[in-house]
């Protein structure tokens, strides 16, 4: 749950839909406020209009029909009857007062009074009402035009009850569910561009050579797609650039060496001269791997499809030839996007190291989680564990003599890995308890192809 709320899809999602609910939760208010204000006023309306008519029809009947009158009035929710004059002015008046003087000609006199609950039992005669709701009526005293002062006893209107029915409810689900949907779509619609920048940062550490990302959509993510991609354009500039100097430096240094060497060759000492020319080999020997190192950071290569155990077979085959023990076991039976010459030196220096000190090598391929997976398994005496990662640093050695027949230059591993995050992928190394150290080489498949089997011979190299 923690890691779900950390994404930042999910936040504008929440936001959006917080935020909708909210203000939909103060508009079904302030609607639902508004809705009982109209009411209330139409309730009140016709309530003072019911009383201005009754009062204007009792000032056409007779004194002595008057009484019959009265009676009728009870049936429409009022009690009328001539005040005795003993009544006690109400001040100030309630509001239906108010607007009843307002109805009712000038000469009218209105005020409140108050009810008694003889007179509220006697309005709310037969009238439906909840058991726990008590009745109020209001009193008014208005004077008529012949002087006599009329009491008028009336239930006040009430608001319509609120309780929402099944159709409120539903429609109150379907509100929520269509804000759901609308900030499910506004928070993709939102991500997607980070989504594919974050996508495209990841592809640049593997290939700096990708295509440029699209520049469309709004002003802001143009903006940060034409950054992007003068970023990796710059970077690939660099990268080009330090390669580029690293084989001209390293380029340049053999023919010095060379007229050296020549120049050695005529030293009349010969203890001195195989000293010099043994010393001289090894410059040049760090001089060519480090035109190999420089060609394992430029990545100019065109990719292609290709067949890994053909590879494996391949590289495999070629050790054999050379006279060193090489085995393989398992098969990846998938082929994918990849420079051939530099996967080819990735996996020959991996194995020439594993002979270098392990004597033999063993070599298991395997298909797991979409990857392509090889591991060279040698019975050396393996790499301390604190240096397991610093041997991929360029020329570091773990022998402290700098000597070539047991340490090398160092930057075997250095390519090898340079190749492997080339495309995707990562190499790792774990020692064997006492026996030997195992090299695992994972190359992401993608979308790969599978390949059929052949009914070829198999490769010498296989065991």
């Amino acid at each position: 749950m923690r890691n779900l709320l950390q994404s930042m899809t999910t936040r504008v999602f929440l936001m959006l839909f917080i935020g909708v609910v909210v203000s939909t939760l103060l508009s079904f208010g302030l609607a639902a406020r508004e809705r009982q204000r109209m009411i209330g006023q139409f309730r009140d309306f016709h309530a003072v209009e019911r009383i201005a008519q009754f009062v204007l029809s009792l000032e056409t009947v007779p004194a002595h029909l008057r009484e019959p009158f009265f009676n009728a009035a009870t049936g429409v929710g009022m009690r009328a009857e001539i005040a005795s004059g003993g009544e006690t002015v109400k001040e100030p008046r309630s509001a239906l007062a108010g607007m009843l003087d307002k109805r009712l000609p000038e000469n009218y006199r209105i005020v409140s009074t108050l009810a008694a609950p003889s007179d509220c039992a006697l309005v709310g005669r037969g009238m439906r009402r909840n058991s726990d709701q008590r009745l109020n009526c209001e009193a008014i005293l208005v004077t008529l035009n012949d002087g006599s002062r009329l009491r008028i006893s009336v239930l006040p209107p009430r608001p319509p009850p609120m309780a929402p029915g099944i159709d409120l409810q539903t429609y109150a689900a379907l509100l929520l569910a269509s804000i759901a949907v609308v900030a499910a779509v506004v928070a993709r619609t939102a991500m997607r561009p980070l989504k594919q920048l974050a996508e495209a940062a990841t592809e640049l550490g593997n290939d700096i050579e990708r295509a440029p990302l699209p520049e469309r959509g709004a002003t802001e993510l143009r903006q940060a797609a034409a950054a992007f991609n003068a970023m990796q354009s710059r970077i690939r500039g660099h990268i080009r650039q330090r390669a580029h100097i690293l084989a001209a430096i390293t380029h340049d240094l053999q023919t010095p060496m060379t007229r050296l060497r020549l120049r050695l060759e005529k030293v009349d000492d010969a203890e001195l001269r195989d000293k010099l020319i043994s010393d001289l080999s090894a410059m040049q020997g760090m001089v060519r791997e480090g035109l190999d190192l420089a060609r394992s950071m430029d990545s100019a290569e065109a990719m292609q499809r290709l067949d890994i155990d053909s590879l494996v077979d391949s590289v495999c085959a070629d050790a054999t030839d050379a006279g060193q023990v090489v085995t393989v076991h398992g098969t990846v039976g998938a082929s994918l996007m990849a420079r051939p010459i530099a996967l080819r030196r990735c996996l020959t220096n991996l194995l020439d190291n594993a002979v270098k000190y392990g004597v033999e090598a063993q070599v298991d391929v395997a298909r797991q989680d979409g990857y392509a997976v090889i591991r060279i398994r040698d019975k050396g005496p393996g790499i301390p564990p604190d240096q397991l990662e610093k041997v991929f640093e360029p020329f570091y050695r773990l022998e402290s003599s700098r000597s070539r027949h047991t340490g090398g230059t160092g930057i075997g591993l250095t390519i090898a890995r340079n190749i492997a995050e080339q495309h995707g992928g990562s190499i790792t190394l774990r020692n064997h308890d006492g026996n030997g150290l195992e090299v695992t080489l994972m190359l992401p498949l993608g979308l790969a192809a599978s390949v059929p089997a052949t009914s070829t011979a198999p490769s010498p190299a296989r065991a």
